[in-house]
């Protein structure tokens, strides 16, 4: 049944979960992008690009109650996920919990893949906001960053899963290929970052950029990962465990120099200006997956 003449108000009920979509937008270079945005769905992301996403057609009539309705199936989509892992979530049961036909979903994705890769999308711009929003109340050093991305990370359990490669949680989805657009668009934000805070004396001047990303990445991905294989009496709260990620960054990675009020400055909007990229590319993605113009909710 194509989109031409499934009714928009979902009454058929008759798709299947369709085949999955090519592999897409996967982890990245970037702190902030290492949660990646899942399996993509083969769109062009650039701007301009077009969803792949979102069927062709004719326009929904009521954008605002597409959205909504979009929203409501991804909420459930991640209940479900979380609930019973990827690999045992059909777009049956999501349909069913979400109260709409499978038809209607198929109205706004095109496979289960590209579902979850919106879904995926949208926790990571939601965190990226909520990071913006915190940065603002901090120096804006490396440290207070990947403190307050630790932090939302364990606030996200899908965002963690899919920055870890958990199967438990994503099954297949944890199988598909890196995205070299997205590792460029990564590199093209987070390499000018790290020059900018080596410029201003933030940095240990004797690592590379190569190896600031490895020692960060391998900070963010250990404190994520060990306290699932320690007794519970050993792990901290999610609170001092973002501590201790900002602490170790900032003593493995930091020049350990204090920078004049200058440089403080422009080490701070270095960070602020990196958070905004990543924002940005974000949330353009999220208009894409979910086939509107406008940054959603």
């Amino acid at each position: 049944m194509t989109a031409q003449n499934r009714p928009d108000d979902g009454s058929s009920a008759d798709a299947e979960d369709g085949p999955e979509a090519g592999p897409g937008d996967g982890p990245g270079d970037g702190p902030m992008a290492a949660s990646g945005d899942g399996p993509g769905t083969g769109a062009k992301d650039g701007p301009g690009g077009g969803a792949r996403s979102r069927r062709p057609g004719r326009p929904p009539r009521d954008a605002a109650r597409h959205l909504e309705r979009a929203h409501r199936i991804l909420d459930t989509a991640g209940e479900l996920v979380l609930d019973r892992g990827y690999d045992a979530t059909t777009i049956g049961d999501i349909a069913r919990r979400a109260g709409v036909a499978k038809g209607t979903i198929y109205l706004h994705w095109r496979t289960r893949e590209e579902l979850f890769a919106a879904l995926l999308r949208r926790e990571r711009a939601e965190m990226a906001a909520e990071v913006r929003r915190s940065a603002e109340d901090t120096p804006g050093r490396l440290r207070d960053l990947l403190g307050l991305l630790a932090a939302g990370l364990l606030r996200r359990p899908l965002l963690r899963a899919s920055l870890l490669g958990d199967s438990a949680v994503l099954g297949g989805l944890t199988r598909a290929k890196r995205d070299d657009r997205a590792d460029a668009e990564l590199r093209a934000g987070f390499g000018p970052y790290l020059a900018a805070l080596t410029r201003h004396g933030a940095l240990r001047a004797d690592l590379t950029p190569a190896e600031h990303v490895t020692a960060l990445s391998s900070i963010l991905y250990g404190f994520l990962t060990i306290p699932r294989l320690l007794p519970g009496t050993y792990v901290p709260d999610d609170g001092r465990l973002a501590q201790l990620v900002a602490d170790a960054c900032g003593r493995a990675l930091e020049s350990g120099t204090a920078p004049t009020d200058d440089d403080a400055r422009e080490i701070r909007r270095a960070t602020l200006r990196y958070i905004d990229f990543v924002l940005e590319s974000a949330r353009h993605k999220l208009c894409l997956s979910l086939g509107t113009e406008e940054t959603p909710r």
